[in-house]
C-alpha cells in the first residue's frame, strides 16, 4: 500500500570493540556503514524483512481493535501445479519445483478466499509482493497490486472472476521488474490500519525474464529459437578442430530441483543489490564474472594443468546440475576444476534457467595474446627453424563462449541481438575476469568501441598469423602472413535437431572480400594494431593434410610441397611434432625432423614422417592434440614456406544401452561398457551418467582396467516426465580423457 511506501528496517547501532580485543594492527576493525549511507546495501534475494500483519494508522492504546466486521483472507492459492493455468501459460510447467514460477511482463492468476463475498465498492485490498531484506517501493523491492482501474501501481491488477466468497485476481508484472523469488502478502484496509496475511513461504513466486513477450529486452521472436535456448535442456558441445569437429552432449538442466535457486544464490554471492536485477545487461555482466573463481570466489575453479588431483577433471564433467547445487550447497565454495567448454555450459544454464535466450558457441583456431593487437605472432630463426622460446602467442585450437540474445538500449540501433559473453577468465575488463555482452553485430562492422568487451571478442575471430624471421642481430622480418587461420570456423548447435550451424559469417564477412577490408580498416581506427608488411608469395607451397587417427597407433604425417615455377627448387625442410593442450600451450616434443626436399619444376611431391606410438602416447595430455608444423628455407630464393597442422587423435567410446519400458515411473535399466584397447591398465577411471528428467546424475569408479578387459556398469532409474531425452555418460582417468558415450530415448506418459 502507498503508506508503506518509506517502510525500512532500522540500522542497527554498531557493537563496541571489547577491551580485550586485540590491536588493529593484529585484527582490522569492522568499520559501521552508518554515516554514510542511511541503510545497508540490499543484495540478498534469501534475507526476508519483516512484514508486520498489523499495521496501524494510529496509535492504539490495546493493540490490535477487533476487527471481525471487516473483510478477511481465509486462503491464498497462487495455482501453483504443474497443470494449473500459470505454469503453462508462462512456460515454466517442467521446472522442478513446489513454488510458483512465471515470467515477467505477462498476467498470472491467483484465488483468493474471503470469509464473506467481496464488496468492490466498500472492501479495499492488495496484493503485496516483497523482495530482500528492506522493501521499499521506489526500489522495486515493494509492489502492491490493486484490484481496480482506479487505483494502480508499476504492476497491473484486475479481477477475473468471482464466485462466491472466492475472487479469481489476474496480475501483470513490469517489463522491468527484479528477476527473483518474492513472498506474497493480501493485505487489507480497515478503519484502523492495515491487516495483512501471514508469511506463508509456500506461497513464494519466483519471476523470471520473459522471451515470449515483445515488452521484455530478451524478447526473441521465433517460437523454434525460444524452444531451443530456453526449454531445451541438451545441448552438444563442438571441439576438436575446424577440420575434424568432434561434439559431446550436455545437460544443462536447467529445469533440475535446486538449479534455480543456486542461479539466484549467485547473484547474491555476487553481491548485486536487488535494484539490478531486473537489468539483462548487468544480470550477464555480473555472471560472466561469478561463473569463474579468478576475483570473487565464484562457481567454477579454472584449471588448464592436467593435474586434477584435488577436484573432478574438466573432461569428466556430464552436465551443470551436480556443479551449481555443489556450489550453491557449500555456500559459495568454488566448484574443481573447469576449462573453456565447462564455463561455457554452466553459464548456458544460468541463462536459460533465468529466461534469457542462450547457446554455447565454439571458435576454431580463437586467438588469444596479451598485447590486445590484431597479430599472432610466431618466430622463425635465420633458416626457418622454429624459435620455441621466443613464441609466446596462443592459439587456442578452440574456444567455447555464449550467446545471449537481448536488446541494447544502451548502444545505437542495430546491435541489439546476440551477445557474446564469456565466463572463462582470460583477461580482465572493468578489474574483474569477465566478458561482454559485446554485440556480436559489432564485431562483424568493426564497431568495437561499443560496450563491452567488443575489442577482445574482434582479435580472437579476426587476428592474422604472421611468420616472423629473426636475425642474428635481434631484428624481426615478416616472412608470411596467414589472414585465415585464425576464426576459421563459429559453431552453435542447429536448432531443435542436433545437427551443426554454422555462425561464422554473424562474426565476420568473408575472407578477402571488400566489406571485410573496410571491417579491418574501422578496427584499426579503434586503436587495433595490423602487420602492414607486404610479403611476396613464395613460388613453393607446403601442406600438411588432415588424418583420421586413434589413439595408440602409429601414423605417417605428410607434407605435401607443390613447385608452381619453372625452376628446380630445394629446401631444408623442419617438422616438429608437440604435444599441446587445446589451448595451443605445448607440452612435450614428440617428433623432430629435417628432411631434405628437392622439387623439379611445376613438380608436387609428398614427403611422409612416420610417428610412432612409443613416441607419444605417455606424453598425450587430455584432449590428445599434436600440433605439427612445417617451416623451411628455399635454397635458391630465401623465401620461407610454411604449414601448420593440429592433429585430434581420437579416443575410444563408450557404448551406452537401456532396456525396459520406457514410460513415465517404469523402472528401466542403463547399462555402460567399455573395453580397454590399450597394451597397459587404466588406473583410478572415474564413470559418471545422468540424464535430464530420467536419471538424477550417478557415478562409479573402478580401480584398474587391465589391457583388453571390458567392464559394464548397470544402474535402473524411473522417468520422472515424458519426452524425447538422452542418457549420457563419461569415462575419465590420468592416461585417458575425454571418452563419451550417449543413447537417445524416448519417454511415453
Amino acid at each position: 500500500m502507498a503508506d508503506q511506501e518509506a517502510r525500512e528496517n532500522p540500522t542497527p547501532t554498531p557493537t563496541p570493540t571489547p577491551a580485550a580485543a586485540p590491536p588493529a594492527a593484529v585484527r582490522p576493525k569492522r568499520v559501521s556503514h552508518r554515516g554514510r549511507t542511511a541503510g545497508a546495501k540490499v543484495s540478498s534475494n534469501q534475507q526476508e524483512g519483516k512484514v508486520e500483519e498489523f499495521e496501524p494508522f494510529m496509535l492504539l492504546p490495546r493493540g490490535p481493535p477487533p476487527l471481525k466486521e471487516f473483510l478477511d483472507i481465509w486462503d491464498v492459492d497462487v495455482l501453483k501445479r504443474p497443470q494449473d493455468i500459470n505454469k503453462q501459460a508462462h512456460h515454466t510447467h517442467l521446472y522442478s519445483s513446489d513454488f510458483l514460477i512465471v515470467r515477467r511482463a505477462q498476467e498470472f492468476q491467483i484465488k483468493i478466499t474471503f470469509d464473506r463475498p467481496y464488496k468492490p465498492a466498500e472492501d479495499k485490498f492488495a496484493v503485496e509482493f516483497v523482495i530482500g531484506p528492506s522493501p521499499q517501493y521506489s526500489k522495486g523491492t515493494y509492489i502492491p497490486v490493486f484490484p481496480t482501474e482506479e487505483r494502480q501501481s508499476v504492476w497491473r491488477g484486475r479481477i477475473v472472476e468471482t464466485s462466491d466468497n472466492v475472487i479469481t485476481m489476474g496480475i501483470t508484472t513490469s517489463p522491468e521488474c527484479i528477476v527473483g523469488k518474492y513472498m506474497i502478502y493480501v493485505s487489507v484496509v480497515t478503519p484502523y490500519g492495515i491487516r495483512r496475511t501471514r508469511r506463508e513461504p509456500k506461497s513464494d513466486i519466483y519471476i523470471l525474464f520473459n522471451p515470449w513477450s515483445p515488452a521484455d529486452p530478451v524478447f526473441l521472436d521465433d517460437e523454434e529459437e525460444r524452444e531451443e535456448c530456453i526449454m531445451n535442456e541438451l545441448g552438444i558441445i563442438y571441439h576438436g578442430t575446424y577440420d575434424d569437429v568432434s561434439e559431446r552432449a550436455w545437460n544443462y538442466g536447467q529445469f533440475e530441483f535446486g538449479v534455480l535457486d543456486a542461479c539466484l544464490f549467485i547473484m547474491d554471492k555476487a553481491d548485486m543489490p536487488l535494484s539490478n536485477r531486473g537489468d539483462v545487461i548487468k544480470v550477464t555482466r555480473v555472471a560472466s564474472a561469478m561463473l569463474n573463481s579468478r576475483d570473487d570466489d565464484g562457481v567454477l575453479v579454472g584449471n588448464w594443468s592436467g593435474d586434477y588431483t584435488y577436484g573432478v577433471p574438466p573432461t569428466s564433467w556430464t552436465g551443470s546440475v551436480e556443479i551449481l547445487l555443489d556450489y550453491a550447497g557449500s555456500r559459495g565454495t568454488p566448484v574443481c576444476y573447469a576449462q573453456c567448454w565447462v564455463y561455457a555450459a554452466v553459464f548456458n544454464t544460468f541463462l536459460r534457467c533465468l529466461g534469457i535466450p542462450g547457446r554455447v558457441v565454439t571458435n576454431f583456431f580463437s586467438a588469444h595474446d596479451n598485447d590486445g593487437n590484431l597479430k599472432m605472432d610466431i618466430i622463425l630463426d635465420e633458416n626457418g627453424k622454429l624459435d620455441r622460446n621466443r613464441t609466446k602467442d596462443s592459439i587456442w585450437n578452440y574456444h567455447c563462449w555464449n550467446e545471449c540474445f537481448m536488446a541494447r538500449s544502451d548502444l545505437p540501433p542495430g546491435f541489439g541481438g546476440w551477445q557474446v559473453v564469456d565466463a572463462t577468465p582470460q583477461e580482465t575488463s572493468d578489474g574483474m575476469f569477465r566478458c561482454g555482452p559485446a554485440s556480436v553485430a559489432a564485431v562483424k562492422h568493426g564497431q568495437i568501441c561499443y560496450p563491452f568487451d567488443a575489442p577482445f571478442v574482434f582479435a580472437e575471430v579476426n587476428s592474422d598469423v604472421i611468420f616472423y624471421r629473426r636475425q642474428k642481430d635481434g631484428t624481426l622480418e615478416a616472412v608470411k602472413v596467414n589472414q585465415t587461420h585464425v576464426g576459421r570456423m563459429v559453431l552453435t548447435k542447429a536448432v531443435l535437431h542436433d545437427g551443426r550451424r554454422d555462425i561464422t559469417d554473424h562474426y565476420k564477412f568473408p575472407e578477402g572480400s571488400p566489406e571485410e577490408r573496410r571491417v579491418l580498416e574501422k578496427a584499426e581506427e579503434f586503436g587495433c594494431q595490423r602487420e602492414k608488411a607486404s610479403v611476396p608469395q613464395s613460388d613453393v607451397e607446403v601442406e600438411i593434410p588432415n588424418l583420421d587417427v586413434r589413439v595408440g597407433d602409429n601414423f605417417d604425417v605428410t607434407l605435401q610441397f607443390k613447385n608452381n615455377s619453372d625452376q628446380r627448387r630445394s629446401a631444408d625442410v623442419y617438422i616438429t611434432g608437440t604435444v599441446v593442450y587445446y589451448t595451443g600451450v605445448p607440452s612435450a616434443e614428440v617428433l623432430f625432423k629435417t628432411p631434405k626436399v628437392k622439387l623439379e619444376p611445376l613438380q608436387s611431391k609428398d614427403e611422409k614422417v612416420l610417428v610412432r606410438v612409443e613416441d607419444y602416447m605417455h606424453k598425450l595430455v587430455e584432449q590428445a592434440n599434436i600440433h605439427f608444423i612445417a617451416t623451411g628455407k628455399i635454397k635458391e630464393t630465401g623465401q620461407i614456406i610454411t604449414a601448420m597442422k593440429v592433429i585430434t587423435m581420437h579416443n575410444p567410446k563408450l557404448i551406452v544401452k537401456v532396456t525396459g519400458s520406457p514410460r513415465v515411473s517404469e523402472e528401466m535399466y542403463v547399462s555402460v561398457e567399455f573395453t580397454n584397447p590399450f597394451k597397459f591398465s587404466l588406473e583410478n577411471v572415474d564413470l559418471r551418467m545422468e540424464g535430464p528428467g530420467i536419471m538424477p546424475f550417478k557415478r562409479k569408479q573402478y580401480s584398474i582396467i587391465a589391457p583388453g578387459t571390458s567392464i559394464t556398469w548397470i544402474e535402473t532409474f524411473s522417468p520422472r516426465r515424458a519426452g524425447s531425452t538422452k542418457l549420457i555418460a563419461s569415462l575419465d582417468c590420468a592416461a585417458l580423457r575425454q571418452v563419451y558415450g550417449e543413447t537417445e530415448l524416448t519417454i511415453q506418459q
